[in-house]
């Protein structure tokens, strides 16, 4: 019986939690009634008596001038304050700064940085199905229709407080970059705001918190922004661990080489698996131009490479060092074997290697 009256009690309070509206819920618990309270007089100490020791270690500051006086009681949030949460990699904010911004540097270099956060900007807009009043893509600005909550579609049957409030917000979105374009700013501003607490009360159009409002739907956009960066990370994974179909072409130069069916950003990866593979040893790369500079053993040099690639030394070959060149054609990438002066294998020399190297690149599950 005793763990009934626990369940029935915890059931009780989440009930009573749920009365209250969101409204309800910003307020100070208890009473307001020191609202009503006169400033306290320092005490009068007759001339005759010792005056005593009066300490000021707890005496309240002065309120300064552009305090909002009247926001006391009712009228004060207790909530906590709110924090823009930079949660994207390479995202980050300015300490201190009282905008609802966050800043994100550039990791994917296939388009420009502000274009990759406007197009997550209308996904999220798209998402929640949020009207525009205005968009100037070029400037990259956005102005939302009125976003509107009413409370009382949150009410249930076990809810008592019956609230009908209707919550009405615009805001304006914009992508800002600096200079050098590598790094690029989102900021979220509360441009208009209405209210209703009932059908039959006035509209009020000042919001209490303005910048609470800015932030939270600041971070509704970076928290989306994040889950489809991590949706399109595994399936860049999948891609890359997936076989890969290759053929004889040749490069946009005209060179012998292998064209792999699959864009930059995928074969690009997936080559370095097949590398290792195969037994070359990639001693410096630069993405940005497409270079990988590496050395091939027979395998007679190392017991110990032997152990990570079992094809090591079954290359048409000599162990030397070499130069690939990887290349973007539209939706596929041609690659090109040199060697270290850079001069392209001879077609005859490419085919031999074609064997081993395209039976790995179309392997499933490649893993070293």
């Amino acid at each position: 019986m005793t763990y009934k009256y626990q369940i029935t009690g915890v059931a009780l309070v989440s009930i009573l939690a749920a009365c209250s509206s969101v409204e309800e819920r910003e307020l100070a618990s208890g009473s307001f009634e020191y609202t009503q309270e006169q400033p306290g007089q320092r005490i009068n100490i007759p001339e005759d008596i010792d005056s005593p020791t009066f300490s000021d270690s707890y005496k309240l500051p002065d309120i300064g001038a552009a305090a909002p006086r009247d926001t006391v009681g009712k009228d004060l949030s207790v909530l906590s304050p709110s924090l823009v949460l930079p949660v994207v990699a390479g995202s980050h904010i300015e300490e201190g700064s009282k905008i609802a911004r966050v800043w994100f540097d550039q990791t994917n270099d296939n388009e420009r940085l502000e274009v990759t956060i406007w197009k997550q900007l209308l996904s999220f807009i798209e998402e929640q199905g949020i009207g525009i009043q205005e968009m100037d893509e070029e400037n990259f600005r956005l102005v939302t229709d009125w976003i509107v909550y009413d409370e009382s579609t949150e009410n249930s049957w076990y809810t008592w407080n019956g609230s009908q409030r209707v919550e009405s917000k615009r805001f304006e979105f914009k992508i800002d970059k600096k200079p050098h374009g590598r790094t690029a700013s989102l900021s979220a501003n509360l441009v208009a705001y209405k209210e209703k607490k009932s059908p039959e009360s006035p509209e009020t159009f000042i919001p209490k918190d303005q910048r609470r409002y800015e932030v939270n739907v600041l971070n509704q956009v970076v928290a989306h922004y994040e889950f489809n960066s991590r949706v399109q990370n595994v399936k860049r994974f999948r891609q890359i661990r997936q076989g890969l179909k290759t053929e004889l072409g040749f490069d946009a130069d005209g060179e012998p080489a292998f064209i792999v069916d699959a864009d930059y950003d995928i074969a690009w990866p997936r080559l370095q698996l097949v590398l290792k593979k195969l037994g070359f040893d990639v001693k410096d790369l630069d993405k940005s131009s497409g270079m990988l500079f590496t050395s091939y053993s027979d395998g007679e040099s190392s017991w110990w490479s032997n152990i990570w690639s079992s094809e090591s030394g079954d290359l048409p070959i000599e162990a030397d060092e070499y130069r690939i060149k990887v290349l973007d054609v539209g939706s596929k990438t041609s690659i090109t074997f040199m060697d270290e002066e850079s001069n392209p294998f001879p077609a005859n020399k490419l085919t031999d290697l074609f064997g081993p190297f395209s039976e790995n690149m179309s392997d499933d599950n490649l893993d070293i």
